[in-house]
């Protein structure tokens, strides 16, 4: 009897312990590093961006939890090891895998953020632009800022795949900057997630200086004249048309401009009309949520905390800013071919970054502080969209070749 309670008592003394030593908080202790703390840190702040000031609240909060999720200790919830070297080892992946390492195989794959640009084109009217098929111009001058940053990062010494990674943040495009670093550069993917989505954000922090000092006030006071209706044939053949141009084109930005013009198309046609509300809100719902957890989730104290980081955000709002000041110095060289009266209102020019609709927000709001009576939000959504597809066409050059 006694050896049968000693024995007993060793089986719970054992098992205690066991329990103990895997617990969190005792991890906490012996694992836990001054990097996994800083990034639990970093992630309470995004977090507190998110909620208190709604920066980006959608992706900004899911991406700070995953982020807080994969530094705590002994969760096992992400594996870098089993996606180092930008493949997926699939020989011990279901033998350790977690269950945001399942998640994040639709980032590795390019799945979600296909998916999402599904519920984008739904969401997104192309009437400004097929109305105002200048736009298209102003769109893609703002994507200067993505290849003038890819030079400067190259030659900061970054390899041509992450420096064209970093560039693409200047397109302020986040499904198009994830999709593009997921296949170029996996492993600076937290920092150029954070990097996108913040300066998505900040779009009315950063543009509107950058709008003041290249216009003068006379150039913010162009009225410019209203646009001419566009019509449901014009509506339908557009997506089409352009999907079948630049998929033949350029055969590497087919995944992201198919997806989102199928999505405007289930819009525009009218006879699908339950599947262009589930893309636009069940499917984007979703995807926003395992996309933002698997982003965050990459970013570990490893791959955050150095100072190839610091030089992304830094780039990264380079790139911004010489986005925006692209489209603006392209409307102004078109206006020395316009005739008067038919003039270009530079501000819409820095919509052409594809941060929808925020950016021609900001267009409008600069033209009233300079006339009260301007209304240039419509125009500013021709360039805007174009942003759209002009920072999925540079990912797909930028892909065609570094991928």
């Amino acid at each position: 009897m006694w050896n049968l309670l000693t024995a007993g008592s060793d089986f719970v003394s054992e098992s205690l312990l066991k329990f103990v030593e895997s617990t969190g908080v005792v991890g906490f202790f012996a694992q836990m590093g001054w990097g996994s703390l800083a990034m639990i840190g970093v992630a309470f702040f995004l977090m507190y961006l998110a909620i208190r000031h709604k920066f980006e609240p959608l992706l900004l909060f899911t991406i700070a939890f995953g982020m807080l999720l994969t530094n705590l200790p002994g969760a096992n919830l992400y594996h870098t090891e089993l996606f180092a070297g930008g493949h997926v080892h699939w020989d011990g992946f279901v033998a350790s895998a977690g269950l945001l390492d399942y998640l994040y195989l639709g980032v590795k794959l390019g799945i979600y953020p296909c998916l999402i640009f599904v519920g984008v084109g739904a969401m997104t009217d192309f009437g400004p632009l097929i109305a105002n098929p200048k736009s298209f111009l102003l769109g893609a001058a703002a994507q200067v800022g993505i290849f003038l940053t890819f030079l400067g990062a190259y030659a900061l010494g970054f390899t041509p795949a992450q420096a064209g990674s970093i560039g693409i943040i200047g397109g302020a495009d986040g499904p198009t900057a994830i999709y593009l670093t997921s296949m170029l550069s996996p492993e600076l993917l937290g920092p150029i997630a954070v990097a996108a989505y913040s300066y998505m954000a900040l779009v009315p922090v950063i543009q509107p200086p950058i709008m003041r000092l290249l216009t003068s006030e006379k150039e913010r006071k162009i009225k410019m004249r209203t646009l001419r209706p566009v019509s449901k044939l014009e509506r339908i053949l557009f997506p089409l048309v352009i999907a079948v141009i630049i998929s033949l084109l350029l055969p590497s930005a087919a995944p992201l401009i198919g997806c989102l013009m199928l999505g405007n198309l289930m819009k525009e046609c009218g006879v699908v009309d339950r599947l262009s509300k589930t893309v636009q809100n069940e499917l984007m719902n979703i995807v926003v949520i395992f996309l933002g957890l698997t982003v965050g989730a990459t970013a570990t104290a490893e791959a955050f905390l150095n100072f190839k980081t610091l030089g992304i955000l830094v780039l990264g709002v380079v790139a911004f800013c010489m986005g925006t000041a692209g489209g603006l110095l392209l409307a102004k060289l078109m206006n020395l071919f316009c005739k008067e009266g038919n003039k270009i209102n530079p501000l819409i020019g820095s919509a052409g970054v594809s941060a929808v609709p925020m950016a021609a927000r900001v267009s409008q709001t600069e033209g009233q502080k300079a006339d009260p009576s301007n209304y240039l939000l419509m125009h500013a959504m021709g360039p805007n969209v174009a942003g759209v597809v002009g920072s999925a066409v540079a990912a797909g050059i930028l892909l065609s070749f570094l991928g």
